[in-house]
């Protein structure tokens, strides 16, 4: 069957187009309406705690019922049906309760649909990228758009403008169809047999630290450049240069998944990390060090999440592709965005935004040390030649 390239890539546009709402403005959204640094950092925690739980939830009913697009469906109607409740809400109780049960389908879907993707490809997984990439094109346009839109109409529309991303999530999941993992595979290695394997742990102890280094990015990085006065617009333009970075990256990565392992690029992804926080904890009142940071995005996360993609459908084969995908997203974007937004939350008034990103910076370090020394990866195949 071939491979339904559009309906793929239109779920990764709306998908992050969506994101391009929330990273940038949902914590400039969150002081207009009122709420401190530190509620904000809970909320923002909030937000990503539930992928602890959910992605692995809805990862396990996939892969035993193999009806991935059926739960991604469900979950993109409630994720939306939940967040209108944001129109209506005033209070923080009511902001909290409904960040919960809004994220708890919202985080249910991507890694399920990553699982899919994965499926469809079958033989050609060094093709994501190509697939993926519309979903960075999603986010340059909702950044910039939404932009915009906040100056000329003010922080209030933001909430209804998302409600609408959200909506066609959900309607370009009812076009996309099933695809699923093949059944008569004889790898009887169990979920536990893989976790325990020291590479594994690894790699998950280090996207653990990544996506704990970026928590103040996602959360406070729109209010910190407000601190230095740049305007709403420059601020999406900023976050806009990042993810344009990405997409380069994403047009070339066949290239270097060919040339380099996997382990080089993982390597060399966190070390240019290390130098991205440095640079916007200590320089952000130069807008050209600023631009350099963005583009170093390609690396600090471009790079490195296809990585992580092509290391899941490695360690964990198609019979736990779902797990997997499910386990990958909850232990970083999850449990390490969660502890990213509350420490940067509770430190950022107290001991400052330079100090916040410098523990970033040092993450990073750590995860160095952590994938040099024990993911071994010269060891395996490129992904080009992964089945």
């Amino acid at each position: 069957m071939a491979v339904p390239y559009w309906r793929l890539s239109g779920f990764y546009f709306f998908y992050f187009a969506t994101l391009g709402g929330f990273m940038p403005y949902w914590s400039l959204y969150l002081k207009d309406s009122g709420f401190n640094a530190g509620q904000i950092g809970e909320l923002s925690a909030l937000l990503v705690g539930t992928k602890i739980i959910a992605p692995n939830l809805w990862g396990w009913v996939a892969d035993h019922t193999g009806k991935s697009l059926r739960i991604i469906r469900i979950a993109s109607f409630f994720a939306v049906l939940i967040f209108v409740g944001f129109l209506i809400a005033h209070n923080y109780v009511w902001f909290a309760w409904i960040t919960i049960g809004f994220s708890f389908f919202w985080n249910a879907a991507l890694p399920q649909f990553e699982a899919v993707t994965l499926f469809h490809l079958k033989s050609q997984p060094h093709r994501y990228s190509q697939i993926r990439l519309w979903g960075s094109v999603g986010f340059i346009a909702t950044v910039l758009g939404i932009g915009w839109l906040l100056d000329s109409q003010g922080m209030s529309v933001l909430p209804a403008a998302i409600a609408v991303l959200l909506a066609l999530i959900w309607l370009v999941t009812l076009t996309t169809p099933e695809a699923h993992a093949v059944t008569h595979e004889t790898d009887a290695v169990g979920i536990m047999q893989i976790l325990k394997k020291p590479e594994v742990l690894a790699f998950l102890t280090v996207y653990l630290l990544l996506q704990i280094a970026h928590g103040p990015y996602y959360v406070f990085y729109s209010v910190y450049l407000k601190q230095y006065h740049y305007s709403t617009t420059m601020t999406g333009g900023l976050w806009a240069l990042g993810v344009c970075a990405e997409i380069v990256l994403f047009v070339f990565m066949n290239r270097l998944l060919s040339r380099y392992s996997l382990r080089h690029i993982l390597l060399v992804s966190i070390a240019l990390a290390v130098g991205r926080w440095l640079m916007i904890a200590w320089y952000a009142d130069q807008l050209g060090l600023l631009i350099l940071a963005q583009v170093l995005h390609a690396a600090t996360f471009g790079a490195a999440h296809v990585a992580a993609i092509h290391l899941v459908h490695l360690y964990f084969g198609r019979r736990h592709q779902g797990k997997g995908q499910a386990l990958y997203s909850s232990l970083s974007f999850g449990l390490g965005g969660m502890l990213g937004s509350l420490y940067s939350g509770y430190y950022w008034e107290l001991m400052g935004p330079a100090f916040v990103y410098s523990i970033a910076a040092a993450a990073c370090g750590l995860a160095f040390v952590i994938a040099y020394l024990l993911i071994g990866l010269e060891n395996t195949q490129h992904p080009t030649s992964l089945g």
